[in-house]
């Protein structure tokens, strides 16, 4: 199933890239344009992707392990710049700093906004994590940092990792905050060409883009398997974690995730405050109202829809790793990385040619966000399944307890974490997708991400601030309920 949803996007971009026969297909490829492009889209994402491990994986062990003051409000704050529209973001920092646009400026908010995907599951993993290796650790004679980079580092690899690919299709795919810095990547190339009459060029570029992620999904792939494994250990006691106590240092420790969070959100509500000045239009606040009820409706039924399809899917590349759990997960990632107008264009020639009834139909829609967000759920669950020792299902099943049951009892609870920090994800993400949903939704049905965007079009900046700042209001909720799921009360 995960392979036909995600290879219809794949299909079209196919049809579209080869209609005019295979030599102008690769004369188009093989332009030494399109390899510079290719290559600052790759150096782009490898940046950002560098900067959002580094911030996710050290925030996330400054908020699980220390003593930090404020630990749960930050927790919460940390995670909201992933409800950000990157062209949001993007447009309040070239109001704020004009010389940053170029690479610079798209570096700066494509981290901003993506070091959540790592930060997110890393949390959860470190929740999860076996604490009596950390304090075995300790017993030996190991310091805070030692025990950081021996033990709790392997923990968390996985998460890691999954979240590292995540960022990196983010920014591969991401079209708003290169466009908004005039930063020219593939990305911007296919919006651009997409809004020509002549749509094969951007074919071509999306079937290189797709390319592109099956190469970096498989060396992810790669070094995930000769990485090996850091289960957590079948005597994992559910007893909380020792607290590193930072000292003198622990005021002062605290303007880092302050700093963070200032540059993330404090910036970007500049910029909102600003749009809102710029102007006296007024709220309509039924039709307001109207989009928060659409922009739960959608995100929960993607959030579900992702869940359902990635658990199987993560759990047998997990469990049984081989060709086509192999090819159903770069699939998944390749969809990931497609612009959402690509997406969205392919699930409307599919609805007009084969699928007449749900055309403009919520189901339609949501198999979008299925196709988008489906890497989401299988990178996460599939590092949360990774960690648990498989000997605990086999355990469950000699004490009588049938297949289904030693997994909804073992896996299922022990992979809970993972499973909200997916949902949280897909459901974030879903709240500001644009492209797909302007696409494929229903007749009068807006989002808070349409409305913003059908207001900010019109340049109508004060009628659009109430909708960004109801978006980030909104990622509160969820972000606030991940910070709390799985939390035990740590050693004083």
């Amino acid at each position: 199933m995960a392979l036909a949803l995600t290879f219809v996007p794949l299909g079209y971009l196919v049809i579209r890239a080869t209609e005019r026969g295979v030599g102008p297909f690769m004369d188009r490829l093989w332009r030494a344009g399109t390899l510079r492009l290719a290559l600052r889209s790759l150096e782009l994402a490898a940046i950002v992707t560098a900067l959002s491990l580094v911030l996710g994986v050290g925030l996330a062990w400054l908020v699980t392990r220390t003593d930090l003051p404020f630990r749960r409000a930050v927790q919460v704050g940390l995670g909201l710049p992933l409800a950000l529209p990157s062209y949001v973001a993007a447009w309040s920092w070239i109001g704020f700093r004009p010389e940053l646009a170029g690479r610079t400026g798209a570096v700066l908010v494509l981290t901003t906004i993506a070091y959540p995907y790592v930060y997110l599951p890393v949390l959860a993993a470190l929740r999860q994590s076996d604490p009596a290796t950390e304090d075995a650790a300790r017993s030996l004679g190991h310091g805070p940092w030692s025990v950081f980079w021996r033990v709790t580092l392997p923990q968390v690899r996985l998460a890691a990792t999954g979240g590292a690919l995540l960022v990196g299709l983010y920014a591969l795919s991401d079209f708003g905050a290169v466009a908004t810095m005039r930063y020219p990547v593939l990305t911007h190339v296919i919006f651009r060409s997409y809004g020509s009459f002549d749509r094969t060029p951007a074919a071509v570029l999306g079937c290189l883009l797709a390319a592109m992620t099956f190469v970096i999904v498989g060396l992810e792939g790669w070094v995930r398997r000769r990485g090996g494994s850091h289960s957590v250990p079948a005597a994992r006691a559910a007893r909380p974690h020792t607290v590193v106590r930072l000292g003198r240092l622990r005021w002062p420790l605290l303007a880092v995730p302050a700093g963070v969070l200032a540059v993330c959100l404090g910036v970007p509500a500049w910029g909102m405050q600003r749009w809102s000045s710029r102007g006296s239009a007024r709220t309509d606040w039924g039709e307001l109202w109207d989009a928060v009820g659409n922009t739960l409706q959608v995100g929960a039924l993607g959030a579900l829809a992702v869940v359902v399809v990635a658990t199987p899917v993560a759990l047998l590349s997990a469990r049984h790793p081989g060709r086509l759990s192999d090819l159903a997960v770069r699939a998944a990632y390749a969809g990931h990385s497609l612009p959402g107008v690509v997406v969205g264009l392919s699930l409307v020639f599919f609805g007009i040619r084969f699928a007449t009834p749900l055309y403009q139909r919520l189901p339609l829609l949501v198999l979008a966000y299925v196709v988008l967000f489906l890497s989401f759920g299988i990178g996460v669950i599939q590092g949360a399944v990774a960690q648990i020792p498989p000997v605990l299902e086999d355990l469950a099943r000699s004490l009588g307890r049938s297949g289904v049951g030693a997994w909804r009892s073992v896996t299922l609870r022990l992979a809970a974490p993972g499973i909200g920090a997916a949902a949280t994800l897909v459901f974030l993400t879903v709240m500001k997708e644009l492209p797909a949903t302007l696409f494929l939704r229903p007749t009068g049905f807006d989002t808070l991400a349409t409305r913003l965007w059908s207001h900010s079009s019109a340049f109508t900046y004060s009628a659009a601030a109430p909708y960004a700042v109801a978006i980030v209001l909104l990622a509160a909720l969820p972000t606030a309920a991940l910070a709390t799921v799985g939390d035990r009360r740590s050693v004083r």
